[in-house]
C-alpha cells in the first residue's frame, strides 16, 4: 500500500512472532518518516470510543528531545531496577519462568542504556474530555481507544522490517514528557515505543503461561 518493501506473512504468525525488540534495533540505520507514516496509516484502522478518533502521535527524530527523554527513561528504569517491582525479581522461585524474567529485564536495562539513540520514538497519546484529568470512572474507555492503534502500528512496523518494544516508564512522569514534547494538559501518552530496523530476519513466539492456567469457562 506504499512506497516500502512488506515482508508477507500469514496472520498467525504476525500475531505471534510481533515482539518487543530491544536488543535488536539498529541504531546506525534511520527509520524514514514517509515509512513511519504508512505504519500510522495502518494503526488509525483501529477502534475507538464512540468513533472519536481522539489519538495523537508524536515522532520525534530531533537528537535532542531524543537525549532529553532518554535521561528520563534511564532515570525511570533505574528506579524500577532497584524497587520491589524489578522484573528480573518476579517469579523468581519459578524455575519456568524466573529465566525469561533475567531475559527481559537485561533486554529492558539495554534499550534504557541506548533509548536515545534509537533514531525515532513514537508516543501515541490520547485525549480526554473535560477538565485536563484522567477521568477514573472511563479509563477502559480512555486506553482502550489508543492502545489497539499503538498495537497496529507494531504490526505494520514489523512486517516492514521495523523493531518496536512496548514501554509504559515514562507514563509515570508523563509532565515530564509533555514539557518536552508539548502536547496539551487534555493530553496523555499511552506507551512510548522505540522504532528502528532490526537486525536478523526471524522472530519466534514468546513463552506464555499454559492456557488452562488462565481459561475460565462460564465462572472463574
Amino acid at each position: 500500500m506504499g512506497d516500502y518493501p512488506v515482508v508477507q506473512m500469514d496472520t498467525d504468525t504476525l500475531l505471534t512472532t510481533t515482539r518487543s525488540v530491544r536488543r535488536r534495533l539498529d541504531f546506525n540505520r534511520p527509520a524514514p518518516l514517509g515509512l513511519i507514516r504508512e505504519c500510522l496509516t495502518i494503526a488509525i484502522q483501529a477502534p475507538t470510543s464512540a468513533n472519536r478518533q481522539h489519538w495523537s502521535f508524536v515522532v520525534i527524530q530531533d537528537p535532542v528531545k531524543r537525549r532529553q527523554i532518554g535521561a528520563i527513561y534511564k532515570r525511570q528504569w533505574d528506579w524500577l531496577a532497584s524497587s520491589p517491582y524489578a522484573v528480573a525479581g518476579r517469579f523468581a522461585d519459578d524455575p519456568a519462568r524466573a529465566p525469561e524474567q533475567r531475559k527481559a529485564s537485561d533486554g529492558g536495562a539495554y534499550l534504557a542504556e541506548h533509548l536515545a539513540d534509537v533514531p525515532a520514538l513514537v508516543l501515541p497519546c490520547i485525549e480526554v474530555e473535560g477538565d485536563t484529568a484522567l477521568p477514573l470512572a472511563d479509563q477502559a474507555d480512555t486506553w482502550g481507544s489508543i492502545m489497539p492503534a499503538a498495537w497496529n502500528f507494531m504490526l505494520a512496523a514489523h512486517t516492514r522490517g521495523l523493531g518496536t518494544a512496548w514501554t509504559s516508564l515514562t507514563t509515570r512522569v508523563n509532565d515530564e514528557i509533555r514539557a518536552i514534547v508539548g502536547y496539551p494538559d487534555n493530553v496523555y501518552h499511552a506507551t512510548l515505543l522505540p522504532v528502528a530496523y532490526y537486525t536478523g530476519t526471524t522472530f519466534r513466539p514468546g513463552k506464555r503461561v499454559p492456557l488452562d492456567d488462565i481459561v475460565h469457562i462460564d465462572a472463574w
